[in-house]
């Protein structure tokens, strides 16, 4: 895998502006909310709920014989856009607890609400993992 970092550009915080992946297994992720494997959401807080998101999409990744560091893109999708801003510092130490300083690809969408209630936020993810030798 190879960030991609047009010359004279500012390197982004927290993630990558591009990834390059040689060929291999593509694993395409759906949207993971905070809830746990019994569909239950255990807290209405965001941290909590982007931790469990993490550990959903790392649990289907490992399905698929993949690991963190074979994300190359991730679209995070969030309703409450005050609640992420004041918890970005514990949002960025969830992340490094799971992913190190792994930044795929990323974007980050405020929409209005999620199909899955109390869910804050939604994370969807993209793998490529090596070729099956």
């Amino acid at each position: 895998m190879r960030v991609l970092l047009p010359e004279g550009w500012t390197p982004p915080q927290g993630y990558a502006n591009g990834i390059e992946v040689p060929a291999g297994r593509i694993v395409f992720i759906a949207g993971q909310v905070g809830w746990d494997a019994q569909q239950r959401f255990q807290s209405e807080q965001i941290a909590p709920q982007f931790a469990q998101a993490l550990d959903n999409v790392l649990a289907v990744l490992a399905q698929a014989g993949g690991e963190p560091h074979h994300i190359c893109r991730m679209t995070a999708y969030c309703c409450d856009k005050p609640a992420y801003l004041a918890a970005r510092a514990e949002l960025g130490a969830i992340w490094r607890a799971r992913m190190g300083r792994h930044y795929p690809a990323m974007s980050m969408i405020f929409v209005s609400d999620l199909l899955d209630r109390p869910g804050l936020i939604e994370l969807e993810a993209t793998a490529v993992l090596p070729a099956a030798s």
